[in-house]
């Protein structure tokens, strides 16, 4: 099984490449920046799953939030676990991970968005107790 740890700088390379398999392609060193600038934030957590030869199994990030509409809550951010390793429990303990860190901040529950064309993951969030509660479409406009 994946030893699990705090997430480090130095890990951008294979944090970028597991974001690339969700989607989301990003150069190491755009990594390492993000990494730099959320890992000392207190309301950010990050853990991966390391693998045995030192490549990342998974990833996860959960941000502590706060807004007019609903207050402060937390949230899954990301989550990623390496095509090779799904099915294996690697994103379970992950999840698990996240919600020991919800309880220790003081919160009771725990959120998260997944894409509608996510189809694999909405099994995965309900098998671990997750309720769909909203259904939404998410715009971006490009300003110049």
């Amino acid at each position: 099984m994946a030893m699990l740890r705090a997430a480090r700088v130095e890990d951008a390379a294979e944090v970028a490449r597991l974001a690339g398999e969700l989607g989301y392609p990003v150069e190491t060193a755009a990594m390492a920046a993000r990494l730099r600038a959320i890992l000392p934030l207190p309301q950010h957590r990050v853990t991966v799953a390391q693998g045995g030869h030192g490549s990342l199994l998974g990833w996860i990030a959960v941000e502590r939030r706060f807004s007019l509409e609903s207050g402060e809550r937390i949230e899954i951010v990301g989550l990623v676990v390496d095509a090779a390793a799904r099915g294996g429990g690697v994103g379970r303990v992950l999840v698990a991970d996240a919600e020991q860190w919800v309880l220790a901040q003081g919160f009771d529950a725990i959120g998260v968005r997944s894409n509608v064309m996510r189809e694999g993951s909405h099994p995965f969030y309900e098998s671990l107790g997750f309720a769909r509660v909203k259904t939404q479409h998410m715009y971006r406009k490009v300003l110049e």
